[in-house]
């Protein structure tokens, strides 16, 4: 019988036999695609990199004694704390900060989210470096704090203690700037979470209070932590801004300081970027390992489903469709 007899074509049993015809062919044997272009230039790069390795290895000019003299200087690792905790005091004021304007602008209330766009817009569309000279000068401004009406005499009057304290004014500078990128981060996450998510828990006669921590929030951490994340590592290296208010007792203050005395600019620079990168690797590891905490079960179940379709396909054969008379195709 041949399959391609003109009186058989289109039927069944001819279209059963080409299909079978085909599995008895050769498999077929794939080959990747070279890329020499690609590894011509990484072989390159590497070359670039060693030669400018090998070549700062031997100036001089970078002062490497000095590098390995003052990495562990105490001053220097005491600066380094210092600028861990103005770190973290920011970040705990932006995150703070950032839930409540999020939440102010996702509110109904026109009152409430016009104040929080204001917040946003002023702190955002002003660099932070203006900002924490403003907040620097705060105390010949405001030297003593008030409360009462306008234009009479103040109920009560107190000095301006707050912002005389240098590292307590940076710290609220730059919780106050990062509050805006924040709310925009948190409000971002909470509006991905699908809405019947919470019409569903209301359904189950859950609180508000409820629904957010057990269905809002854990949904939406897997797209606010990532960028909040990239945040703390812009947050370590934005105190270097400090100077502006100013305050010399971070990492780049004191290390600038200790090459305004001893000329040596270039090894002081590098000895606090060896501890910025020191710091930001360690965030690095740490936002990983949240990441992957709080991405547990996205995505997983599908990867593992289509890899044991593809497994299967392998051993098996693709699956065939069935035609004709064949159980369950259409006569």
């Amino acid at each position: 019988m041949n399959p391609r007899d003109p009186a058989r074509a289109g039927t069944a049993e001819a279209d059963a036999e080409r299909w079978d015809a085909g599995q008895e062919g050769e498999a077929v044997k794939s080959v990747p695609l070279r890329h020499p272009w690609r590894n011509l230039i990484a072989v390159l790069l590497l070359v670039l990199l060693a030669i400018f390795v090998i070549d700062a290895a031997q100036r001089e000019d970078y002062g490497w004694a000095d590098v390995g003299k003052y990495i562990f200087d105490k001053r220097i690792s005491a600066a380094a704390l210092v600028t861990l905790q103005l770190t973290v005091y920011a970040m705990v004021i932006a995150i703070t900060l950032g839930l409540v304007l999020a939440i102010m602008r996702l509110s109904p209330n026109p009152v409430l989210k016009s104040i929080a766009w204001l917040y946003i817009w002023i702190f955002r569309g002003t660099p932070v470096y203006v900002q924490l000279v403003f907040w620097g000068i705060v105390p010949l401004i405001y030297p003593e704090l008030t409360l009462g009406i306008p234009f009479m005499t103040p109920w009560v009057s107190v000095p301006n203690s707050i912002f005389t304290n240098l590292f307590v004014t940076a710290a609220i500078g730059l919780g106050l700037n990062e509050a805006s990128y924040m709310s925009e981060i948190v409000r971002a996450g909470l509006l991905a979470v699908d809405r019947g998510q919470e019409e569903a828990s209301r359904a189950l006669a859950m609180s508000w209070g409820q629904t957010m921590r057990y269905v809002v929030v854990p949904q939406a951490m897997r797209i606010i932590v990532p960028p909040t994340g990239n945040e703390i590592i812009s947050m370590l290296k934005t105190t270097s801004l400090v100077a502006a208010i100013p305050l010399s007792i971070d990492l780049y203050g004191v290390s600038r300081g200790i090459s305004a005395v001893t000329f040596t600019p270039v090894p002081l620079l590098i000895v606090a970027s060896l501890w910025y990168l020191l710091f930001t690797s360690v965030l690095m590891v740490g936002q990983h390992f949240i990441e992957k905490r709080f991405s547990r079960g996205s995505g997983q179940r599908r990867e593992g489903k289509e890899a044991d379709h593809q497994g299967r396909e392998a051993a098996t054969g693709p699956e065939m469709t069935p035609i004709g008379n064949e159980a369950g195709g259409k006569g």
